[in-house]
């Protein structure tokens, strides 16, 4: 049993969506933690996972949401990285990045709201908001999210993966069925070139805030 997991977020928000997964792993003994990335290039933000990871006394389950799918296909390498675990998130591969893996959406998906950049960052559109990316958290909660989120550079937009870590390593993987985000076909479909292990849950692209059991149970199997 693999004791430390590593918690990565995607884009637009931050690593505190992860309390209600952390609560539940660190409760069942767990060593938890959870990268702050500073979402402006992948090279950044795969080097603050690294740093978590060089800080461990032995292997770990890393795990990734949304964009944080490309970041750990990337630091999955690193020699403490037991497992990988992506929930509702991208698993590109060799020199893939979210901008390659989102150009040819399948027919009739759903578009990310996602307005032009500014000053070389982007923002969801705020209304549309909860409708894309959480659709099935309370409505104050998502307003907050809204609110509250985290510019996202157009670098780490681009940044394509180098070694994909899945190609060595074993990976799982939480489909979330009703993501309006990353459409449920293409995360069937990058879940299976992985060779992961698929689990299905209903659940918006804020599946591991709305749905915090079935990503720890998820988790818990990649740590057996």
């Amino acid at each position: 049993m693999i004791r430390n997991i590593v918690l990565v977020h995607g884009g637009f928000v931050d690593g505190s969506g992860w309390q209600a997964v952390y609560d539940l792993l660190v409760a069942d003994g767990f060593r938890v933690s959870v990268v702050q990335n500073p979402t402006l290039s992948l090279d950044g933000d795969v080097a603050a996972t690294r740093q978590v990871l060089d800080s461990l006394d032995g292997p770990a389950v890393l795990v990734g949401h949304s964009y944080g799918g490309v970041v750990i296909s990337e630091a999955g390498t690193h020699p403490n990285v037991a497992a990988l675990a992506y929930i509702a998130a991208f698993a590109p591969d060799k020199g893939e990045s979210v901008n390659t893996l989102i150009a040819d959406p399948p027919p009739g998906a759903p578009v990310p709201p996602i307005l032009p950049p500014v000053n070389g960052f982007l923002l969801l559109d705020r209304d549309k908001f909860a409708t894309s990316f959480a659709g099935d958290l309370p409505a104050d909660q998502a307003a907050f999210m809204a609110d509250s989120q985290v510019p996202w550079g157009v670098d780490a937009l681009g940044g394509a993966v180098t070694e994909p870590a899945w190609r060595t390593k074993p990976s799982w993987y939480l489909v979330a069925t009703d993501d309006r985000m990353i459409p449920p076909p293409a995360q069937h479909a990058m879940a299976q070139r992985a060779g992961a292990t698929v689990a299905e849950t209903p659940g918006s692209h804020s599946v591991y805030l709305s749905q915090p059991a079935a990503a720890a149970d998820l988790i818990r199997q990649a740590a057996a």
